[in-house]
């Protein structure tokens, strides 16, 4: 193919080209608002002149300690000042940050360490046990070979102190004293090149070990950006962390807030009570949460909630689809929402449903559903379509016809870490690969019906299990609800759903209460899509809210298969 021709052959240069990278934006809101608040966490608040001072000790110990390009810092922490600093300290000394899932098991946390190599890792002091029992599991297995990494334990003033003296007892360093060790007008330097990476995390890993997506700066530059835009973010905004910031990098909303000079209100613990509290008293604007957290929202007691709303509250939900009753229920009590869809290898969220005014008119229900579907690309992400994963031919946009979501663009990772397998099948044809399976409406937005391993294949038909799931949640006892394929002496397979049920319900009778579950589907489903089995309790859950449908699938494989009628 030949070269494209431009109108001219003028070179780039130093003056006109730089690579791309979100800690620019740490700099600029030192100067734009040095005396703004950047960070709150109970009586800490910084400014970002003190934000802007601390990143570069933070970068500058560890420059003096050799961690630098090619060195991993893993950071293993809760919503505190810290591991919002780890965000610009770490890659401004051109090292990459690894933000761990605190609620990860002691196995898992050791394969992260081990398989990132990490160099450093930084931990809260409640988690410093789960940290010191993972490198031990490492120095086993590594025996002479293990090299121990640097450990910085991260001292929170409003947790009881014994568990911070513990560790320093065990030489540990405080993370105030090794940002002490480091210089505030430290000369931190760009990465020349923006495909260097700036951040690694890794998937839930529910079938087999962990993948690590590594994300580049050109990326996360790109999506801070995208998605205030997408968001319709302001300059100052007050965002609430209810979203873990090793999810994702807080779907890179830890350099949004940079950009755009707000501040982050640090909530080490989510609860409906903390929430309301923090929008009444701090004057939140925005905050990011899992459906989970939104039906904690809905289904808080009088007590815990304050309303009327002070002000209107913007929620960005993403993860498992949300049932249009939650997103329906949340815009009654005044908050604005707005659906994206994402993974951590697109940064996070990278598809949003953009609302339309004429919906506006339309009634309440009609919005929920509409609203309720994935929509389109972010400003960010160049590629988007749903296709046949045999032909890669696009699907007519019916709303009907299934295929599976791929994605192309500057916000899809590099790759997974040491793992040229799962990268070969995860861009295969030039996309990449989501695995979820989805629609495509007659007006280009589309709609995830399932993952590919949790269709329900049932008499040869398949079932979404995200739409019975909605028709589930609509029970007005219903508090939460997951539907997994159980085996079927008849049909092969056939729904069942795992409900939790809202306080206050009856459970004395729990056989007759599945039985109208079951008649309440039955009224708005296909027959064959009606639950044949239902079964109560609380579900299994991820640090993120995700629910850990494997083990669903498991609970239904030990139940058996559904009889046979023999009437």
């Amino acid at each position: 193919m030949a070269a494209e021709r431009d109108i001219d052959d003028l070179p780039r240069n130093d003056a006109n080209y730089t690579a791309l990278t979100p800690l620019w934006f740490l700099e600029r809101a030192a100067l734009a608002h040095p005396g703004r608040a950047s960070v709150v966490h109970g009586p800490l608040r910084y400014t970002w002149a003190d934000t802007y001072r601390r990143c570069r000790r933070l970068a500058s110990a560890l420059a003096r300690r050799s961690v630098g390009h090619g060195s991993t810092v893993a950071v293993i922490a809760p919503n505190v000042p810290a591991i919002y600093e780890a965000h610009f300290g770490v890659p401004m000394a051109g090292a990459v940050v690894n933000c761990v899932n605190i609620r990860l098991n002691t196995a898992t946390v050791a394969f992260l360490l081990d398989h990132s190599s990490a160099d450093v890792v930084m931990v809260d002091q409640e988690f410093f046990s789960l940290a010191e029992d993972a490198l031990r599991i490492i120095a086993d297995k590594r025996k002479g070979a293990f090299k121990q990494p640097l450990l910085i334990v991260i001292g929170d003033q409003t947790c009881d102190p014994t568990a911070l003296q513990d560790a320093l007892r065990k030489g540990a360093i405080e993370y105030e004293t090794f940002l002490e060790s480091g210089d505030p007008e430290f000369a931190w330097k760009p990465p020349q090149d923006e495909w260097k990476s700036i951040a690694l995390g890794y998937t839930s890993g529910t079938t087999s070990n962990p993948k690590g997506v590594v994300l580049h700066h050109r990326g996360a530059y790109l999506m801070a950006l995208s998605g205030a835009v997408v968001w319709g973010m302001n300059e100052g905004s007050v965002y609430l962390w209810t979203l873990p910031m090793f999810h994702c990098n807080g779907w890179c909303y830890t350099w949004t807030l940079a950009a755009l000079c707000g501040t982050s209100i640090c909530l080490r613990q989510v609860s409906a009570k903390a929430i309301f509290s923090a929008i009444a008293n701090q004057g939140v604007t925005h905050f990011c949460g899992a459906p989970v957290v939104l039906n904690t929202i809905v289904n808080a007691p009088p007590a815990d909630t304050i309303l009327p709303l002070p002000r209107i509250v913007n929620v960005m939900t993403a993860g498992a689809a949300p049932p249009p009753s939650i997103l329906a229920s949340m815009s009654k009590l005044g908050f604005r929402i707005t659906h994206t869809y994402g993974l951590s290898e697109t940064y996070g969220p990278s598809t949003v449903c953009a609302w339309k005014p004429e919906w506006d008119s339309l009634p309440a229900d009609e919005r929920a559903r509409l609203h309720a579907r994935q929509g389109i690309q972010y400003v960010g992400l160049e590629g988007l379509d749903v296709v046949d994963p045999k032909t890669m031919a696009p699907v007519p946009a019916d709303g009907i016809t299934m295929g599976e979501i791929v994605m192309r663009g500057n916000c899809v990772m590099k790759g997974y870490l040491k793992n040229p397998k799962a990268n070969a099948e995860a861009f295969e044809n030039g996309w990449f690969h989501s695995g979820d399976l989805a629609v495509r409406h007659p007006d280009g937005y589309i709609e995830v019906r399932d993952r590919a391993k949790d269709i329900i294949i049932s008499g040869g038909e398949n079932i979404s299990s995200l739409e019975v799931e909605k028709a589930v949640y609509l029970h007005p006892a219903v508090l939460e609800a997951s539907v997994v394929a159980r085996a079927d002496e008849q049909w092969g397979e056939s729904p069942c759903a795992f409900v939790t049920l809202k306080d206050g319900v009856a459970r004395s009778d729990e056989a007759a209460l599945a039985r109208d579950i079951m008649r309440f589907c039955r009224e708005r489903l296909p027959g064959y899509w009606v639950p044949k089995s239902v079964v109560f309790g609380p579900l299994p859950k991820t640090a993120t809210g995700k629910i850990k449908k494997h083990e669903l699938r498991t609970k239904a494989k030990v139940l058996g298969p559904v009889r046979k009628s023999r009437m």
